[in-house]
């Protein structure tokens, strides 16, 4: 029974980081020329739109790789 608990502790846990992720990408979209970073590759056609973040991409991969690799050498300690 303990390792129900445990399990629904952790998607409870899981589903509030998902959704500070979620507010965070919202907040951050809501800042104009956010979208149309250098890097971008945008190609346009009629009745199509397709867009690839490029820089935004590598630019979230790193600061993300930083702030797992903190916190899990804090959770090591």
């Amino acid at each position: 029974m303990d390792t129900l608990v445990t399990a629904g502790r952790w998607m409870v846990i899981a589903g509030l980081g998902i959704a500070a992720v979620g507010g965070l990408v919202w907040l951050v979209g809501l800042i104009p020329g956010v979208g149309s970073l250098p890097g971008t590759i945008r190609i346009e056609r009629e009745g199509f739109t397709c867009v690839f973040p490029l820089l935004a991409s590598i630019v979230i991969s790193v600061v993300l790789t930083l702030i797992l690799n903190l916190v899990i050498r804090l959770i090591n300690r």
